[in-house]
């Protein structure tokens, strides 16, 4: 059967919540149970995906196929969204402006949701260890505190970058895709995945005092943060995917998670076609 993958590339800040903690972080985001990852859990993304929809078809005075796309209360949709998860995670680096950030089981993870979706995608995945990367450009890389020993093998940065270009919706982004990519071990994306998030204190002001009445600390996935996910119609429903597909026509971007109001969530959307979903 037919199936695309979306790339949803950041363009402002994160917060796909998750529930309370008991830690300094009142409000982290959602993570994978696993690994730690960040991740757009797949009820959240069918949620504004089915909103965005809905708002696309009243805008355009066509008709509304919600029930057949998403589901109605008493039956299943034509399309099942799996999680988005993590491609590539931006990082603070003394060397440059930033890196994207990515490790060989993130990469592994990538080829394998491919060959679900059917896409004739295959890259090398590189063995590393702590404190070891692989990019272009300096010998030595400083990303947030930690340093790096580089391999400049831009033949496997070149391979890997080529593979990720047809997530990411603007060619400008593309270009830059070689020089700031870098691949670490994964232990040390687990570091930055699952410590290096930013944290941001929000506060609520009295209205005539202006005194705090409530502090608390919230994380945030940083933009220009890469997610993908697969779209897989049921057997049958793939006439379905053109009529989702069409409401990025015009504007191809969606709004995923809290905060709305304040900007955030906001993903830059590119469909990636033509795969044949095995089985």
């Amino acid at each position: 059967m037919s199936a695309i993958i979306l790339g949803l590339l950041a363009e402002t800040s994160l917060h796909p919540g998750s529930e309370s903690s008991g830690g300094v972080v009142d409000l982290p985001v959602a993570r994978e149970a696993t690994t730690s990852y960040p991740v757009l859990i797949s009820s959240g993304l069918k949620g504004a995906m089915r909103d965005a929809y809905e708002t696309e078809c009243r805008r355009r005075a066509i008709e509304d196929k919600t029930d057949l796309i998403f589901g109605a209360p008493d039956g299943a949709g034509g399309i099942s969204l799996t999680d988005g998860r993590l491609l590539l995670l931006p990082v603070r680096s003394l060397n440059t402006n930033y890196r994207w950030v990515t490790c060989p089981y993130v990469l592994e993870r990538f080829q394998r949701d491919l060959q679900l979706a059917g896409f004739k995608q295959e890259f090398g995945l590189p063995q590393l260890k702590e404190a070891q990367a692989i990019a272009v450009g300096s010998k030595n890389l400083y990303l947030e505190e930690l340093s790096f020993a580089v391999s400049q093998d831009e033949k496997t940065i070149e391979i890997v970058a080529e593979a990720i270009k047809p997530l990411v919706l603007h060619q400008a982004v593309q270009k830059r895709l070689v020089n700031q990519l870098v691949i670490v071990s994964d232990d040390d994306f687990k570091y930055f995945a699952g410590s290096g998030l930013p944290v941001n204190a929000r506060n609520v002001l009295g209205k005539k005092r202006k005194t705090s009445t409530n502090l608390w600390y919230e994380e945030i996935i940083p933009a220009d943060s890469l997610f993908y996910t697969l779209l897989l119609p049921r057997l049958g429903k793939e006439a379905l995917l053109p009529e989702l597909l069409g409401m990025f026509d015009d504007h191809p971007y969606l709004q995923i998670g809290g905060n709305e109001t304040i900007g955030q969530g906001w993903c830059a959307v590119s469909c990636w076609k033509g795969g044949q979903a095995n089985g």
